[in-house]
C-alpha cells in the first residue's frame, strides 16, 4: 500500500469545522489544534463571553480565522443559527464536534430532583440529537466529513453516588454515534466517539469536585489526570483524514481506567 501523503496545511483551509461548546476545556483545545492544522473554525459558547472572544484571539494568533456564537445547544432554533451563521462565514461544513455537556452536583439518584435530570438530559443529550440531526442534513454537501462526538468513560463505568444521570446522558451518546455512523456512511460522513477519563477541565468544579481530576486520577494504570490537548489529539485524528477507515467506534482517552 502506497504511503498516504500528508495534508498540506494550505490544502485544508477551506473547510469549516463546528464545535458546540468551544469556548473552554476540551472545546478549546480542539478548535486550537484544528486551527493548527487548517481548519476554520466557528464555535458556540452558552454565556462566557470573555472566554469565547479569548479562544477566538489564541485561535486568530496561530493565523487560523475563528468565530464565536453565543447559542444554547439544546434550543433548536440557535443551533440553526449557529450552522447557517458557519455557512455564511465559511461556507460548507465538513467537521463537526458534538462537546456541550455539563455535570451538577455529586449525589445518589435517589437524591436527584427531577428538574436536575431534566437539566442533564436535556443540555448533554437532546442537545447532541439536535446538533447531529443538523450536521446530518447539512455536512453532505462537504463530502468527504467527519462528526466526533464527546462521551465520557462514564457512561461505561455508570458514576454510581455521582454522576449516574451524567453517565447516563452520555451512554445515549454512544448509541446515537453507532447507528448514525451506519445511517451517513453512505453520504461519506463518518461518524465516531471520544469518551474522556478524568481531564483536568472546569467541569468538575461546576460539580463541586474541583481537585477530582487529580484526586481519582492518581489511581489511574497512568497515574495522573489527561490534559484536555490529549483529548484534542484524538478528536482531530478522528476529523482528518487519516482515520478515512473509522466511522462507528470509539477512542477512550482514559489513562487505562
Amino acid at each position: 500500500m502506497s504511503e498516504r501523503a500528508k495534508p498540506k496545511k494550505a490544502d485544508l483551509m477551506s473547510k469549516t469545522l463546528i464545535i458546540t461548546g468551544g469556548s473552554r476545556g476540551i472545546g478549546r483545545a480542539v478548535a486550537l489544534q484544528a486551527a493548527d492544522e487548517g481548519w476554520n473554525v466557528v464555535f458556540s459558547y452558552l454565556g462566557n463571553k470573555d472566554a469565547a472572544e479569548a479562544t477566538v484571539a489564541a485561535v486568530k494568533a496561530k493565523g487560523g480565522s475563528a468565530l464565536a456564537v453565543q447559542a444554547d445547544a439544546s434550543s433548536e432554533g440557535d443551533t440553526l443559527r449557529l450552522f447557517d451563521q458557519a455557512e455564511a462565514q465559511f461556507g460548507a461544513i465538513s467537521g463537526l464536534v458534538i462537546n456541550a455537556g455539563v455535570v451538577a452536583p455529586s449525589m445518589p439518584l435517589a437524591q436527584m430532583p427531577l428538574d436536575r435530570i431534566e437539566t442533564i438530559f436535556r443540555t448533554n443529550t437532546l442537545s447532541a440529537f439536535l446538533t447531529a440531526r443538523e450536521g446530518a442534513r447539512r455536512m453532505g454537501q462537504a463530502a468527504p466529513s467527519s462528526i466526533v462526538v464527546l462521551s465520557s468513560m462514564a457512561a461505561r463505568l455508570g458514576s454510581p453516588n455521582e454522576y449516574i444521570d451524567y453517565a447516563a446522558s452520555k451512554g445515549a451518546l454512544d448509541t446515537m454515534v453507532v447507528g448514525l455512523a451506519k445511517e451517513l456512511a453512505p453520504q461519506a460522513i463518518r461518524v465516531n466517539g471520544v469518551r474522556p477519563g478524568l481531564i483536568e477541565t472546569d467541569i468538575h468544579a461546576s460539580g463541586g469536585q474541583p481537585d477530582r481530576a487529580a484526586r481519582l486520577g492518581a489511581a489511574t494504570p497512568l497515574g495522573r489526570a489527561g490534559h484536555p490537548e490529549e483529548v484534542a489529539e484524538a478528536v482531530c485524528w478522528l476529523l482528518s483524514s487519516k482515520s478515512s477507515y473509522a466511522t462507528g467506534t470509539f477512542i477512550d482517552v482514559s489513562g487505562g481506567r
